[in-house]
């Protein structure tokens, strides 16, 4: 299959072209025609597998086929996103597209002035990339007007629920007309997913590229059992002799980020640090710097599991494992995009041993185990069998590249725009770990044309 049998306009496909694509990726080429038909989608698949442009495209072309003359126009398309960094990622792509047929988009979200966003807004847009908790600080200050969306995007559904982020979305679809067309992609399915599902989308068709929960079979996948005291040096032993020259490291908290950043410094290995009490300018430009290859290694939280888009990164490691354990197939999912291959390192001490298993019983087979001989070897309880065909290939170069083929900011509850209309929404604990979601307590009215 082309791009070009999927009936995308000249302009799209000279984009696409652009960007070095030539064929779509299976999420691709079954998502971009439901969308060109006008259907609700319910839409499972992992990171980077190009579901960005699986919305993006469609999208662009249906809003060009009918653009308002009147400059100040009101946006006609929402994507709703988890982090900043996603948000940035997925306006980068409505933009490339849209342009092209002189569309206008813009992206918003917290940590930034809000006056900015707003004469963005008043010069007029036709696409939105939000988080969820600024876009409705805009509607209650009625800075955006969403009576003429068309198209509403849930993108990274499932960590939008996991930053608790589900009643802002419901609030947010009060904004919206009830005549809309809804797309929601997640990388996982679970009982609060379906249900949202059920409250904003119309009959959709349902589509899923990837088995649920499991990690891209292009990362090869490898943990190393080290005392606790030891990690830091077991890391900058792996960079050393692997000569690495771009890793993402993950820290379970800020501290821990800089801490790491400190000691890798001091060991002589070029580092910086990416969270949520950095500045968002400042993010970006860390992030645009280790693209760049200014440093060896980024360290970052669970800030950036999701909406990062580096090119050909050839390690990930977890240097805490996460507290949820689909956070891991998300870490993971920044390395092995688009057709490359990549490693995923774990430094697993006997604390998180129960976090492993875990992570194990999702995945359904058991990670591949390395040593070091400068590293005492630790006992490792596993509670699943290893995956057929996974420990020979990380045997063979555990410390070489295989050959080439945010958190969003939490907010108040937000003001119900309806009356009877319950408020609040569901926030992290002190020690980063959410709730349990609530439930879903009423159907959303939805009239379909």
């Amino acid at each position: 299959m082309s791009f070009e049998s999927l009936g995308l306009r000249a302009e799209l496909l000279s984009a696409i072209a652009t960007q070095g694509y030539s064929t779509p990726t299976p999420i691709q080429s079954q998502a971009i025609p439901v969308v060109l038909e006008g259907c609700d989608l319910l839409a499972g698949a992992q990171t980077g597998t190009g579901k960005t442009a699986a919305f993006a495209l469609p999208i662009v072309q249906m809003l060009s086929e009918h653009t308002p003359r009147k400059k100040r126009r009101n946006p006609r398309a929402l994507v709703l996103v988890p982090t900043r960094e996603l948000a940035a990622q997925v306006s980068g792509q409505m933009q490339n597209y849209g342009r092209r047929l002189s569309l206008r988009s813009t992206m918003i979200y917290g940590g930034v002035n809000i006056r900015a966003q707003i004469e963005r807004l008043h010069r007029g847009v036709d696409i939105v990339v939000a988080t969820p908790g600024r876009l409705l600080d805009h509607a209650e200050r009625r800075t955006i007007n969403l009576a003429e969306i068309e198209f509403l995007v849930l993108d990274e559904a499932d960590r939008m629920l996991d930053l608790g982020f589900i009643d802002d979305i419901l609030q947010v679809a009060e904004y919206l007309p009830p005549q809309r067309q809804t797309l929601l992609f997640s990388a996982t399915y679970s009982k609060i997913i379906k249900q949202l599902a059920d409250e904003l989308l119309d009959q959709p068709r349902r589509i899923e590229v990837a088995r649920r929960n499991i990690a891209a079979d292009a990362v090869t996948q490898v943990i190393y059992p080290v005392e606790r005291s030891r990690k830091r040096e077991m890391l900058s032993h792996l960079i050393r002799k692997g000569d690495w020259h771009q890793v993402l490291v993950f820290a379970r908290t800020r501290y821990g980020a800089d801490k790491l950043t400190d000691e890798l410094l001091f060991d002589g290995i070029t580092t910086s640090a990416i969270h949520s009490n950095k500045s968002q300018s400042l993010r970006t430009r860390t992030l645009a710097e280790f693209k760049q290859g200014a440093f060896r290694v980024l360290v970052a939280t669970d800030v950036a599991a999701r909406g990062l888009d580096i090119e050909r990164l050839p390690y990930v490691v977890n240097y805490d494992l996460p507290q949820v354990p689909e956070d891991y197939v998300h870490r993971i999912g920044r390395t092995g995009r688009a057709g490359e291959d990549g490693v995923a390192i774990s430094l697993v001490c006997p604390a998180e041993l129960p976090r492993l298993q875990a992570i194990e019983a999702l995945l359904e087979y058991a990670i591949p185990q390395q040593t070091i001989a400068e590293f005492p070897a630790i006992a490792v309880k596993r509670g699943v069998k290893a995956k057929p065909g996974k420990a020979g290939k990380a045997k063979k170069k555990p410390a070489r590249p295989v050959k080439a083929k945010a958190k969003a900011k939490t907010r108040s509850p937000a003001k119900a725009p309806a009356k009877g209309k319950a408020s609040g929404k569901t926030t992290t604990d002190r020690r980063g770990k959410a709730p349990a979601a609530p439930k879903l307590g009423r159907r959303l009215s939805r009239t379909k044309s």
